[in-house]
């Protein structure tokens, strides 16, 4: 009887273990199909030929043409923008300005200093009035007080001072020039003067003012002022200074200078008016006697030529050092004139076959 319960527990042992195997089995196979059903995304990189037709030329075809060359299209380059001086806003302070360079020219330095700094007072701060003051300063020899103007322009920067920060910061980086440094670098040529007494509107007087630069010699043509001074002669030989700037004009021949043989030439055409007769018997007549021509470069006086000579003496001005007493300027007569000669171009020589 033992024997057979004792058989019976080793069979349920055994169906047992069967039916734990059985299910372990289906288990692992249920996990494998659950993966078998993943979709698996595969990238593999093909290369794609692509064939090239080079067509072969046979003989009596025409010549291929070259492939026209794309060349990029780049954007334009901007160009550098000009500086320029700035305006005097107030018309009585430009005024001013104007009188000081003329003062200055004619070497009154007093008159000069005064009309700038009464044009400080009313347009404080403007460049144009602080480089004149630091340029009359300069030519003064008051080094230090030209050099405290400067350095106010170049505070001003570009916005404020324009071209005059750049002239102000080679000031203040170069140092200034001393007296007869600069002499030998430019002089005045022989003067050519045309005298048509008879001219329509009144007597006529043309100037031809050669400028000459020494070889190798390297200017600022801005920096280049020619100033010419007139002369009249009243009917009572009273030696007279013109007062009245509207019967003058100057023009360069050539701009911008080139110095085609080693000059350039300052063109100044004088009118004196005719006066009615009221005029004429107030103040009598007048006629061209003669000029001063003074050649200023960067504020120093260069050269000066007066004619008649005695003229010097009137406005303060001596020619330097080394002129010759034979310096005489050119008259052009008009009986040697060619016949084609034009007096309002006279610096130009008629063309041919006219």
């Amino acid at each position: 009887m033992n024997g057979n319960r004792l058989f019976t527990l080793a069979c349920c042992g055994l169906g047992l273990m069967a039916f734990s195997q059985l299910l372990i089995a289906g288990m692992a196979l249920a996990v494998r199909v659950e993966e078998g059903r993943q979709v698996r995304i595969v990238e593999k990189k093909v290369e794609k030929l692509v064939p090239i037709r080079i067509s072969v030329p046979v003989a009596g075809d025409p010549p291929a043409k070259p492939m026209a060359r794309v060349e990029p299209v780049l954007p334009p380059v901007p160009e550098p923008e000009q500086l320029v001086t700035p305006a005097i806003a107030d018309p009585r302070s430009e005024l001013l300005v104007t009188e000081a360079r003329k003062a200055r020219i004619a070497g009154d330095m007093g008159a000069a200093i005064v009309k700038l700094e009464e044009a400080l007072v009313e347009s404080p701060g403007d460049p144009t009035v602080l480089y004149e003051l630091g340029m009359v300063h300069e030519m003064m020899g008051v080094y230090e007080k030209a050099a405290d103007y400067y350095e106010q322009v170049f505070q001003l920067g570009v916005d404020g001072a324009g071209n005059l920060y750049e002239a102000a910061a080679a000031k203040l980086r170069d140092g200034f020039e001393q007296p007869g440094d600069l002499l030998g670098k430019l002089a005045l040529g022989r003067v050519r003067i045309f005298n048509d007494a008879k001219a329509a509107g009144g007597q006529r007087v043309v100037l031809t003012v050669p400028v000459q630069k020494a070889p190798g010699q390297e200017v600022e043509a801005g920096e280049i002022e020619v100033a010419v001074t007139f002369f009249n002669k009243t009917d009572k030989n009273k030696i007279v200074q013109l007062e009245d700037d509207t019967w003058a004009e100057s023009s360069w021949v050539t701009v911008p200078f080139d110095w085609a043989g080693g000059e350039e030439s300052l063109r100044m055409n004088y009118q004196i008016p005719v006066r009615d007769e009221q005029t004429a018997h107030l103040f009598g007549e007048l006629t061209y006697y003669g000029q001063v021509v003074t050649l200023t470069y960067k504020g120093e006086v260069l050269d000066v030529q007066a004619w008649p000579r005695d003229l010097a003496a009137r406005i303060g001005q001596a020619a330097p050092a080394g002129e010759q007493p034979g310096d005489f300027p050119e008259f052009l007569d008009q009986d040697i004139l060619p016949p084609n000669f034009d007096p309002d171009i006279p610096l130009l020589n008629p063309l041919p076959g006219e």
